[in-house]
């Protein structure tokens, strides 16, 4: 199975190219749109009974439309990437791609350690990649096994 980060990309790409981006901002859009799900993601996971959400949004428990890490994502792309880029009518198509991306994930998490369940673990697994991780998806990686080690 590909790591979450590899997976939203695939599903961005996809999602995005329904839209006509203009050819120079197409990297910053596509960028934007991946991170601000995995930012949504992360910060939703470092939050007392984020976990919980996390999961129930990747075991497709949670509709993705109403989800509270959807909501974040808009947030995060609408702050940190459309409010710095020139696309006019074109913002309001981008930001609607979010809900879509964010329902692709349902059923991403799934029991990848064979204990039968989808725990911390399996977060952790799917965070990784079942490998060594890097950038974010490593930076989320320590915050949960930090706050699950303190308990």
């Amino acid at each position: 199975m590909a790591n979450i980060n590899d997976y939203i990309q695939q599903i961005v790409g996809a999602a995005a190219g329904k839209v006509e981006i203009p050819s120079n901002l197409k990297e910053q859009v596509l960028g934007g749109l991946s991170s601000s799900v995995i930012g949504s993601l992360t910060q939703t996971a470092a939050q007392p009974g984020g976990l919980d959400e996390v999961k129930s949004l990747l075991t497709g428990k949670t509709d993705a439309a109403k989800s509270s890490i959807t909501a974040l994502a808009g947030n995060l792309f609408n702050t940190n990437v459309l409010s710095k880029l020139n696309l006019g009518s074109l913002a309001p198509a981008l930001s609607g791609l979010i809900p879509g991306i964010m329902s692709k994930l349902s059923g991403f998490l799934k029991d990848q350690d064979g204990d039968g369940d989808v725990d911390i673990n399996d977060i952790l697994l799917t965070l990784k990649g079942g490998a060594s991780s890097s950038g974010i998806l490593g930076a989320a990686a320590g915050i949960i096994g930090g706050l699950f080690k303190r308990k």
